[in-house]
């Protein structure tokens, strides 16, 4: 019996020794044991902006959908020839980075995150949320991080409640709750944040619009009539500003090794038509000198046929877009006035729909450096550029297209919503002369998470590229 006591004793001690040796060993000496708030929302930036900006959901995938960009060879993108491998970054990403990060900081107590962290975090996860349901439809919202399998909520109550979650960061944000570092956007500047949770607040407003008109109106006029106010300058302009290699905008990294996109034809040719002075902007000219004027690719090519419109005789995106310290303009002063141009034309709020209108494309054009105010008068003062009261959408659907430049995930959806400018899907393209309306879910739902993937497909259509999300009404 002793000998057996004395087995266990050694048993026991050598179980204790084993763990204690095991937590030393686990330890990453690179790793702090307790993350805090400035790094997690320094970080959450960074990856947010390579998110929004990278080459998976932005130049390799909506850009194109939206003809902005084209590519000029490996065109399986361009024609659609996608797997539900394609579109994972955004979800992965999304959800198991940002959200997760984010809800750290909106969790820790208040010694290590001030309500002021807190509303900045709870408005980045309304708009990675936002990003997640306008490219995919239903998502996993109320149950993320909080279950292995979450259930999916409609695109309808994933909006509406985000709008409820701007308002609780709205009132978590004052300039008297606590100085805030980290913040590599708007350092540290809460006035400009609560600027922002309302222009999202206003943009969420404009998407639930055709479906729920009353809920709409009420949250436009709670978001416009709100004493912070709504993004008012382009020096409030969200956005993040790269720096130098590795720290560099995503474009810039991607063409310093590959050369396979031009601007889209499509986008060339409308900015010819409106002599859009926005053009050098945008394109530069061909490197073969003897061309002589910009010329875009088309979308929708097969590879030889691509190939064949010439590197040396396309346009590439303009430098502006291409050098390491490019901005990732995520919401803009141009789009916060487009959006109170149209709450005006629906009649949500009072104004004037033409002024914010004109004031939204001469904020765009200030925005990528035309300030001449001739040049802009001339601009504006076209037939084929002054606002349509009659038809607001094709007004105002156009010119948002075009100053929504470089940030495809929005100008994807603006252009689902709006329906302008119609665009034509190229010749080589594989959904029957269809343009795609959403992102596949990716596979690993279909795995992981079935229950609710298959659930959640039963209600919005079936997972295709083709299927129309519940704000796309037209």
């Amino acid at each position: 019996m002793l000998k057996k006591l004395s087995y266990i004793t050694l048993f026991a001690f050598l179980l204790t020794s084993c763990g204690d040796t095991l937590d030393e060993i686990n330890k990453n000496p690179n790793a702090t044991e307790t993350p805090l708030a400035p790094y997690l929302l320094t970080g959450t930036l960074k990856q947010g902006a390579d998110l929004y900006w990278g080459d998976v959901n932005n130049f390799n995938s909506s850009l194109l959908f939206v003809q902005h960009w084209a590519k000029i060879q490996y065109t399986e993108p361009d024609r659609y020839d996608v797997s539900n491998t394609s579109f994972t970054t955004l979800w992965n990403t999304g959800y198991a980075t940002l959200i997760t990060d984010l809800n750290t900081i909106l969790n820790f107590p208040e010694a290590q995150a001030n309500s002021n962290y807190k509303g900045i975090a709870l408005t980045l996860r309304s708009w990675t949320f936002l990003l997640l349901t306008d490219a995919y439809g239903s998502i996993p919202y109320r149950e993320a991080g909080q279950k292995v399998t979450p259930a999916y909520n409609t695109q309808k109550e994933v909006y509406t409640g985000l709008l409820e979650d701007l308002k609780q960061a709205q009132s978590l944000l004052s300039t008297t709750n606590g100085t805030v570092t980290g913040d590599l956007a708007y350092q540290g500047n809460i006035l400009k944040w609560k600027k922002l949770v309302n222009s999202l607040r206003l943009r969420i407003a404009l998407r639930i619009a055709d479906r729920e008109p009353v809920l709409a109106k009420q949250a436009a006029i709670e978001a416009t009539s709100d004493a912070a106010g709504v993004i008012s300058s382009n020096s409030e302009i969200f956005q993040f500003i790269y720096t130098s290699s590795p720290q560099q905008n995503p474009a810039s990294a991607w063409f310093e090794t590959r050369d396979d996109f031009r601007i889209s034809k499509t986008l060339v040719d409308k900015l010819y038509e409106l002599s859009d002075p926005r053009l050098p902007v945008y394109a530069q000219l061909p490197s073969d000198a003897s061309v002589g004027k910009y010329v875009g690719g088309a979308n929708g090519l097969s590879n030889s046929d691509a190939n064949s419109q010439g590197f040396a005789k396309t346009s590439k995106p303009g430098t502006y877009f291409l050098t390491s310290a490019s901005p990732a303009v995520i919401a803009s002063y141009s789009e916060t006035l487009f959006n109170l141009s149209e709450a005006v034309a629906r009649g949500f709020i009072p104004g004037n729909a033409e002024q914010y209108y004109n004031s939204a494309i001469t904020a765009s054009l200030n925005q990528f450096g035309v300030t001449n105010a001739t040049t802009i008068a001339n601009y504006l003062n076209q037939a084929t550029v002054k606002y349509d009261a009659a038809n607001y959408a094709k007004s105002i659907g156009t010119q948002k297209w075009i100053a929504f430049f470089g940030q495809g995930l929005d100008a994807f959806t603006e252009w689902r919503r709006l329906d302008y400018p119609v665009l034509t899907a190229g010749p080589a393209t594989v959904l029957d002369g269809q343009i795609p309306s959403r992102f596949f879910y990716p596979g690993t739902e279909q795995s992981l998470n079935g229950s609710s993937y298959q659930a959640a497909i039963a209600v919005q259509g079936k997972d295709l590229l083709t299927t129309k999300l519940w704000f796309d009404v037209k």
